[in-house]
């Protein structure tokens, strides 16, 4: 009898504030679509109690297989030292890694965005003098627009930007689009990774050594 298909696992990540709704679609999509899902609002995300919720997350990002996040106008908690969140630090790991990742920024982070740059504060440096005003209602963080920077890769040369896509969205029904027509194609995703991402002998090589304690 031949051994059991591993599915790909793919981590979620976001704030949880405001879309609940949307995560719980998502999760419920992706996991129809034949993926295993790693999110931690549903409570799938692999935890060990050796570990902080910081390395948990971490982890998570390292042994995954691909990576969503969702960029929206909640900055999130969770932050330590250094002052980023818990979803920051996990789009920053991602990025340092080359994961496969798949990105998706609210429209209220772009346009603050443009707008910042059209008065002249273009780049996180110059934007490092600004405040927002307590319980601002367009983003609730000027470091959302650090993330979107970096997710789209704004510091390198055009010519060398590789998985800089960030997909806009306005709508639930936007965002859930976007998952729709990226992963419904398992078959095709699976491809992609063995073939750019992973030994050409096997995906799930990689996927067996998920449970393990590092």
């Amino acid at each position: 009898m031949p051994p059991k298909r591993q599915k790909l696992t793919i981590m979620v990540s976001s704030t949880v504030y405001g879309i609940e709704e949307l995560l719980d679609r998502i999760y419920t999509l992706l996991t129809a679509f034949g993926y295993e899902v790693w999110m931690s609002h549903k409570g799938t995300m692999p935890v060990f109690s050796n570990r902080s919720a910081f390395e948990n997350c971490i982890k998570a990002v390292e042994k995954c297989d691909l990576f969503l996040c969702l960029i929206t106008p909640q900055y999130g908690s969770g932050r330590e030292e250094d002052g980023i969140s818990i979803s920051h630090q996990e789009l920053n790991k991602a990025i340092e890694l080359r994961k496969p990742r798949w990105l998706l920024a609210h429209d209220h982070v772009v346009f603050s965005r443009k707008l910042l740059n059209d008065l002249g504060f273009a780049g996180q440096q110059r934007r490092s003098g600004l405040k927002l005003k307590n319980k601002a209602s367009s983003i609730s963080d000027l470091r959302l627009i650090d993330m979107y920077e970096e997710a789209i890769l704004s510091q390198q040369p055009l010519r060398d930007r590789q998985g800089n896509w960030v997909q806009k969205f306005q709508t639930d029904e936007d965002a859930f689009l976007f998952a729709t027509a990226q992963f419904s194609r398992y078959q095709e995703v699976e491809a992609f990774i063995k073939e750019n991402f992973s030994d050409p002998s096997t995906v799930s090589d990689s996927i067996n050594r998920k449970g393990e304690q590092s």
